[in-house]
């Protein structure tokens, strides 16, 4: 790695992939800084997976530039590849063995010595709550075990560099949850870059340095959770009686203010209702706020109400379809 990439896991400059008339990743350009999780984000066939692809050397990339852990895609995908965990959409075990049998055969193909293989073995499993089960057959593995042990495999080499591709799609709400708390503990404990992929972006919320959010191959946004948060309108949620659906598109009206929406309020009384108001970066809901007053209603809080990930997904979404429809729309010059 050059002293210009030091630090840096994995990076794209103008990365594409076309397949046929289809441009599943379209001028992907990304940083990936070692030691972090990032977070790539999108719908199913956002191009999630044939990113990941790319990067491992599994694909040629139609155009543009790649390199991971200072391997460029094309000339050292076996490096990259002999360096890198992977945990794609099948988990890879073999299921009439046990998972000591599963993760003894894989730590013989990375050539782990036996008393370090042993030992790896049983830390990795004990840290999944999968001791336990470690003479259990693979085929009796609940969905939820099964990815913690794929996860365990895929650590099982001490990689620099982790793919996951959708850990944890199929699971319930509480295996999803302990598989991502010990997917951040192992990835911090290990000192691992971890490229994570998921459509669920609380998931991505709450574990992740930096996102991308990517649609149709194509980046939308790029930062920390909080970058991308602080990027966009700030939200406040007006509460009190006397609102109605004239007064919400009044407020939608004024100069500092994007969106203006009335709903029921939440935890604040039963006659009380609540305007969730987009402001334009820099600007407050005085204005908004004296609007309601003037006109009768009985202003009872003014609280932020901090947007989702996935509310700005839709948003920039939504942006990027408006932008695509008024060009389709503009003459040809």
């Amino acid at each position: 790695m050059t002293r210009a990439d030091a630090g840096i896991a994995i990076r794209t400059a103008g990365l594409s992939r076309e397949f046929g008339s289809v441009r599943a990743v379209d001028d992907l350009t990304i940083d990936v800084s070692a030691g972090t999780i990032y977070g790539f984000l999108g719908p199913n066939g956002a191009g999630k997976t044939t990113t990941i692809r790319l990067l491992l050397g599994l694909l040629e990339p139609s155009a543009g530039e790649a390199s991971v852990l200072g391997q460029d895609v094309r000339k050292g995908s076996q490096a990259i590849r002999e360096q890198a965990g992977v945990l794609l959409e099948s988990d890879g075990l073999y299921t009439r063995l046990t998972a000591m049998q599963n993760l003894d055969y894989f730590g013989r193909i990375a050539r782990l010595p036996t008393s370090d293989r042993e030992g790896r073995i049983r830390d990795l499993l004990t840290a999944m709550d999968l001791w336990d089960r470690r003479d259990g057959r693979v085929a009796d593995f609940s969905k939820g075990m099964r990815q913690k042990l794929a996860l365990v495999r895929a650590f099982l080499s001490r990689p620099k560099l982790l793919f996951l591709d959708e850990p944890t799609s199929g699971l319930d709400t509480p295996s999803a949850v302990a598989l991502r708390r010990q997917l951040v503990t192992l990835a911090r404990d290990e000192g691992v870059t971890v490229f994570l992929t998921t459509h669920n972006l609380l998931e991505a919320e709450k574990v992740c340095d930096r996102v991308a959010v990517i649609r149709r191959g194509s980046l939308l946004a790029e930062g920390s959770p909080r970058e991308i948060h602080g990027g966009r309108a700030r939200r406040v949620a007006i509460g009190g009686t006397g609102f109605t659906a004239d007064l919400a598109a009044r407020v939608a009206r004024l100069p500092a203010v994007e969106t203006a929406t009335l709903e029921p309020a939440r935890d604040t009384g039963r006659d009380q209702t609540r305007i969730l108001v987009d402001l334009e970066p820099g600007t407050d809901a005085s204005s908004s706020v004296r609007l309601l007053v003037e006109a009768g209603a009985e202003v009872a809080s003014v609280e932020t109400a901090r947007e989702s990930l996935e509310d700005i997904f839709l948003k920039l979404v939504e942006e990027e379809e408006a932008e695509a429809e008024l060009e389709a729309t503009e003459p040809s010059p």
